[in-house]
Protein backbone atom coordinates (compact mmCIF):
# COMPACT_ATOMS: atom_id res chain seq x y z
CA UNK A 1 0.00 0.00 0.00
CA UNK A 2 1.11 3.50 -0.87
CA UNK A 3 0.97 6.40 1.00
CA UNK A 4 0.85 10.44 -0.21
CA UNK A 5 4.08 12.25 0.21
CA UNK A 6 4.29 13.63 3.28
CA UNK A 7 1.67 11.37 4.79
CA UNK A 8 2.05 9.87 8.79
CA UNK A 9 0.88 6.41 9.25
CA UNK A 10 -1.02 6.45 12.33
CA UNK A 11 -0.93 3.79 15.24
CA UNK A 12 -4.04 2.63 17.24
CA UNK A 13 -3.41 4.79 20.64
CA UNK A 14 -5.54 7.28 22.08
CA UNK A 15 -5.50 11.01 20.64
CA UNK A 16 -4.01 13.76 22.52
CA UNK A 17 -6.57 15.63 22.81
CA UNK A 18 -8.68 12.43 24.69
CA UNK A 19 -8.75 14.57 28.00
CA UNK A 20 -10.11 17.89 26.39
CA UNK A 21 -12.43 15.86 23.92
CA UNK A 22 -15.81 17.47 25.78
CA UNK A 23 -14.25 20.81 25.06
CA UNK A 24 -13.67 20.48 21.75
CA UNK A 25 -16.57 19.07 20.68
CA UNK A 26 -18.51 21.81 22.59
CA UNK A 27 -16.27 24.58 20.79
CA UNK A 28 -17.21 22.44 17.61
CA UNK A 29 -20.57 22.53 17.47
CA UNK A 30 -20.90 25.99 18.73
CA UNK A 31 -19.14 26.87 15.60
CA UNK A 32 -21.29 24.58 13.64
CA UNK A 33 -24.57 26.65 14.75
CA UNK A 34 -22.62 29.93 13.96
CA UNK A 35 -22.17 28.24 10.24
CA UNK A 36 -25.72 27.71 10.44
CA UNK A 37 -26.17 31.39 11.01
CA UNK A 38 -24.46 32.58 8.73
CA UNK A 39 -26.41 30.52 5.95
CA UNK A 40 -29.56 32.04 7.59
CA UNK A 41 -27.72 35.83 6.52
CA UNK A 42 -26.82 34.88 3.43
CA UNK A 43 -30.88 32.79 3.16
CA UNK A 44 -31.76 36.26 4.52
CA UNK A 45 -29.91 38.23 2.15
CA UNK A 46 -28.08 40.74 4.69
CA UNK A 47 -25.75 43.14 4.05
CA UNK A 48 -22.31 41.51 2.78
CA UNK A 49 -19.79 43.43 5.36
CA UNK A 50 -21.54 41.35 7.47
CA UNK A 51 -21.95 38.08 6.61
CA UNK A 52 -17.64 38.50 6.02
CA UNK A 53 -17.72 39.38 9.77
CA UNK A 54 -19.43 36.64 10.53
CA UNK A 55 -17.56 34.35 8.47
CA UNK A 56 -14.27 35.69 10.00
CA UNK A 57 -15.63 35.10 13.70
CA UNK A 58 -16.22 30.56 12.53
CA UNK A 59 -12.32 31.14 10.71
CA UNK A 60 -11.30 31.95 13.96
CA UNK A 61 -12.74 29.72 16.14
CA UNK A 62 -11.99 26.98 14.04
CA UNK A 63 -8.56 28.10 14.16
CA UNK A 64 -8.63 28.02 18.19
CA UNK A 65 -9.90 24.53 18.24
CA UNK A 66 -6.66 23.38 15.72
CA UNK A 67 -4.25 25.34 17.53
CA UNK A 68 -6.08 23.86 20.65
CA UNK A 69 -5.32 20.31 19.05
CA UNK A 70 -1.66 20.95 18.26
CA UNK A 71 -1.16 21.21 21.43
CA UNK A 72 -2.67 18.80 22.80
CA UNK A 73 -0.27 16.79 20.30
CA UNK A 74 2.86 18.06 21.17
CA UNK A 75 1.73 18.28 24.99
CA UNK A 76 0.75 14.89 24.76
CA UNK A 77 1.95 13.13 21.64
CA UNK A 78 5.00 14.45 20.85
CA UNK A 79 6.50 14.33 24.80
CA UNK A 80 5.30 10.90 25.60
CA UNK A 81 6.88 9.82 22.26
CA UNK A 82 10.11 11.84 23.53
CA UNK A 83 10.42 10.24 27.00
CA UNK A 84 10.06 6.61 25.78
CA UNK A 85 11.14 6.22 21.84
CA UNK A 86 13.20 8.92 20.58
CA UNK A 87 12.60 7.20 16.66
CA UNK A 88 9.12 7.50 17.68
CA UNK A 89 9.56 11.07 18.28
CA UNK A 90 10.55 12.24 14.98
CA UNK A 91 7.29 10.55 13.72
CA UNK A 92 5.50 12.60 16.21
CA UNK A 93 7.56 16.15 15.46
CA UNK A 94 6.78 15.33 11.44
CA UNK A 95 3.34 15.07 12.49
CA UNK A 96 3.36 18.36 14.56
CA UNK A 97 5.29 19.76 11.41
CA UNK A 98 2.80 18.89 8.53
CA UNK A 99 -0.32 19.60 10.68
CA UNK A 100 0.91 23.22 11.01
CA UNK A 101 1.84 23.71 7.48
CA UNK A 102 -1.67 22.17 6.83
CA UNK A 103 -2.90 24.89 9.13
CA UNK A 104 -1.24 27.83 8.06
CA UNK A 105 -2.17 27.62 4.57
CA UNK A 106 -4.92 29.64 3.92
Amino acid sequence: MTTAPGHVPRVAEPPGYHDQKADHLSRLRKIEGQVRGVTRMVDEDRYCVDVVTQIGAVTRALQEVALGLLDDHARHCVLDAARSDPEHAETKLSELSLAMRRLTRM
